[in-house]
């Protein structure tokens, strides 16, 4: 099936708004509910996030890709899979989407809509650890596009559960996602002065992995005719 530009961007901007909002929502959820032990409201965050985002992936992917972060669409572009103005309304759909997400999170649980979080997330090892879970991220949509399709949704929501607990920036892999949380001064959130290095790392991470895996998953036959027609 083949959608048109606007589908394709309604849903890019739903999806990633449900992201948000299930990441900010059971953030704000399981800090009212753990009472103060911060491992079972890290928990209690990552279990839903997992969870909506093989949701999203099932309903929005055969419409828009479900992209839902901007890492993802540098990768599609530079795989010549979008073009550039595409992918520039992809980008901007994706925030606005994340940045509503966040909104609707904090309307839901009877807060202010609109807040600039204060909670720190620098520091090198915050970096290196965001670099990872978007190198990570992009290298397991990679290999399931190239060698089990079905599985996407499944081994990005799998893989995103299990970031949170193995890096040391809990995994916010996407530039939507890292801007939405700037305005949420609550469990998930990130304070604004901080985001800038996040994205940074995060499309680094997306950069390198688009090509290791782009070369590692590159079958010897498909290279060698490559290099025949280059020549």
């Amino acid at each position: 099936m083949q959608f048109d530009l606007t589908r394709r961007l309604v849903a890019e901007a739903l999806g990633t708004l449900f992201l948000v909002m299930a990441v900010v929502g059971s953030g704000i959820m399981a800090e009212a509910l753990a009472g103060g032990n911060e491992a079972i409201a890290l928990l209690c965050n990552t279990l839903p996030t997992g969870a909506v985002l093989f949701v999203i992936i099932t309903i929005f992917a055969p419409v828009s890709g479900a992209h839902f972060n901007p890492a993802v669409t540098l990768v599609a572009l530079v795989r010549g899979e979008i073009d550039r103005k595409m992918a520039a309304l992809y980008m901007v759909v994706q925030i606005a989407g994340g940045c509503a997400g966040a909104v609707a999170a904090h309307l839901m649980f009877g807060l202010e809509p609109l807040q600039i979080s204060e909670t720190a997330r620098t520091g090198a090892g915050q970096w290196i650890g965001e670099f990872i879970a978007t190198f990570g991220l992009i290298a397991t949509i990679l290999g399931c596009v190239k060698f089990a399709p079905g599985a996407v949704a499944a081994a990005v929501g799998l893989y995103i559960t299990s970031a949170y607990w193995f890096t040391s920036s809990t995994s916010f892999a996407n530039p939507a996602v890292s801007i939405a949380r700037s305005i949420s001064d609550t469990f998930a959130g990130i304070a604004p002065r901080d985001v800038p290095i996040f994205i940074v790392a995060e499309f680094a991470g997306a950069l390198a992995a688009a090509y290791v895996f782009g070369w590692l998953f590159t079958a010897e036959e498909v290279r060698t005719r490559r290099r025949r027609v280059d020549r």
